[in-house]
């Protein structure tokens, strides 16, 4: 029995070959369009508002710009904001580490379980995450009495705002970090262990220098929520001035009290740190788009 193969049809004479087009080939208007667009949203909500808090911070001057910023309540709004990043953040490097390896080197049952109440936070309001805080270590709490009785405060004190913040910002390095080790398999790992590498070792030499660049952006954005968090914080703080109060609830307070140069100087602290966080973002993805090269 014989077999036929299919030839190509020849191309007719004369007839140019047919471009392949791609699919996200658009017309030059559109994509001028889209960029318009974007630009146009960014300009009126993001570039606008940014520029409106500096020049409104320093409408009055200099000299009320400094006395808003070193006026006692500010200072110690600016030291527990501090405070509470410096707590959380690395709390939150610890944790994101364990959970990303534990995550991504290991299969074990309810390991979905665990991806979920890591996202926690994403969805649940930080409003109701600081009333949780509240009904659990208030005074009508689970462990009010016990914390009474000992003389330990945890509501409207300096722990309840550090436990608020771990909470809200504790997906972010784990975030980071879980996607790029499951990429990154376990080959690695293994053959340093076969090698007759120590567990410690297989982390430090191998699995940290991988994956450094994600950890240290993970580490930016939890610094940024840490510092910028309004709602948890606002609960769990009891707005007590120049005690409880972070930069973002002092910001509030001088706002509603019409002193508008003074909340507008304290709020571009937190824009100054905004626009410094985009400029390390930045770096660090370059740095990655390099490595992965």
């Amino acid at each position: 029995m014989s077999t036929t193969t299919a030839l190509p049809l020849p191309q007719a004479a004369g007839v140019a070959p047919r471009p392949i087009r791609s699919a996200t080939t658009e017309p030059a208007w559109v994509k001028w369009t889209l960029v318009g667009i974007a630009l146009a949203f960014l300009t009126f909500f993001l570039f606008v508002p940014l520029a409106i808090v500096f020049v409104e911070a320093l409408k009055k001057g200099w000299d009320v710009y400094l006395a808003a910023i070193v006026e006692p309540d500010a200072l110690s709004a600016i030291q527990l904001t501090l405070i509470a990043a410096g707590i959380s953040v690395p709390l939150n490097l610890v944790f994101g580490i364990a959970a990303a390896w534990c995550i991504a080197k290991f299969e074990f049952r309810g390991k979905n379980v665990l991806l979920t109440l890591i996202d926690l936070p994403f969805s649940v309001s930080p409003v109701i995450a600081g009333l949780i805080y509240v009904l659990v270590f208030g005074l009508q709490g689970w462990f009010g009495e016990t914390l009474r009785d000992h003389d330990l405060k945890v509501i409207f004190a300096v722990p309840g705002i550090v436990l608020a913040t771990v909470f809200v910002t504790f997906p972010f390095v784990a975030r980071e970090l879980i996607p790029l080790m499951q990429a990154q398999g376990t080959e690695q790992e293994e053959a340093a262990r076969v090698l007759g590498a120590s567990g410690w070792q297989i982390f430090r030499r191998v699995t940290l220098p991988n994956v450094k660049w994600a950890l240290l952006y993970g580490v930016i954005l939890c610094n940024a929520r840490a510092m910028g968090e309004f709602g948890a914080v606002s609960v769990v703080s009891g707005h007590i001035r120049g005690q409880t109060n972070t930069m973002p609830l002092h910001i509030e307070i001088l706002y509603n009290e019409y002193q508008f140069a003074a909340a507008f100087a304290v709020a571009s602290l937190l824009a100054g740190l905004a626009l410094v966080t985009l400029v390390l973002k930045y770096w660090v993805e370059q740095r990655m788009k390099q490595e992965a090269r």
